[in-house]
């Protein structure tokens, strides 16, 4: 990593985009943002935020993977596989295959990887049990593909089932999908632990709520009945044959 100046890629899903890290003049700022706020005290950054809300592995390898190569990145972020265990479609080999093309493009590319192992989301989700022990296997088998990137390419990461804010209710958005402005700060300061102690010499991010909008259940409720409660049904209507059969494979 480079002497006063960084390049950092973050590629993903929503969680990269930073919902639920509202900003007061509209869109999101999130976990990436905050960490390069910090990073700037002391290195100048260029900064490439090219996550999609919704992205799958496959996303990330045709939409994204490009655009952060072309930025050439020191640090790059690869936080996505969530969005494939609530599709139908799941496909553990292609889910490894898409996450290793990518991988390995960003570190021929010379970035250092900041990856993740993820933690439970259905159980906080508080989801049917007939998708909660699926769901879990599926994170499993996520965490699995996760692990192999780690031990080839190397890097630097998170266990997201040991950080104590995963059982925190207020570092998560309404949805309890999405971290709040508090959930994206704690994931800011945890990565920011781990590039200090990797070398790099910058003040943490601040665990204090601030700079973003003010919270408000009325806009939290509005969000639910016109965003989340439809995402909700339509992984429901994708998911909900798919629990019904394993379930009953298992009663037999």
């Amino acid at each position: 990593m480079g002497n006063g100046y960084l390049r950092f890629a973050a590629l993903g899903d929503s969680t990269t985009v930073g919902l639920g890290d509202p900003l007061p003049g509209g869109g999101w700022r999130g976990w990436a943002r905050l960490l390069v706020e910090s990073l700037q005290a002391s290195y100048d950054v260029s900064f490439c935020n090219v996550a999609l809300s919704g992205a799958t592995a496959a996303v990330v390898r045709e939409q994204q993977l490009d655009q952060a190569l072309a930025h050439r990145p020191d640090l790059a972020s690869l936080l996505v596989g969530v969005n494939d265990t609530l599709r139908s479609t799941w496909d553990p080999d292609r889910l490894h295959a898409d996450l290793d093309h990518v991988a390995g493009a960003l570190v021929d590319g010379g970035a250092t990887l900041l990856t993740v192992r993820w933690h439970d989301h259905a159980a906080l989700l508080g989801l049917p049990r007939v998708l909660v022990r699926p769901m879990a296997e599926r994170i499993t088998r996520v965490n699995e593909v996760y692990d192999d990137l780690h031990a080839t390419y190397g890097g630097l990461r998170l266990d997201l089932a040991l950080m104590p804010e995963v059982t925190d209710r207020t570092c998560w958005s309404i949805d309890r999908f999405h971290p709040s402005e508090l959930g994206h700060r704690a994931l800011a300061r945890a990565w920011a632990e781990r590039l200090c102690a990797a070398g790099l010499d910058f003040p943490l991010p601040s665990l204090e709520a601030g700079g973003g909008r003010e919270p408000s259940w009325r806009r939290d409720v509005a969000w639910m009945v016109t965003e989340g409660a439809p995402w909700f049904g339509r992984r429901a209507r994708d998911l909900g044959p798919w629990a019904v059969r394993r379930a009953l494979a298992a009663a037999r």
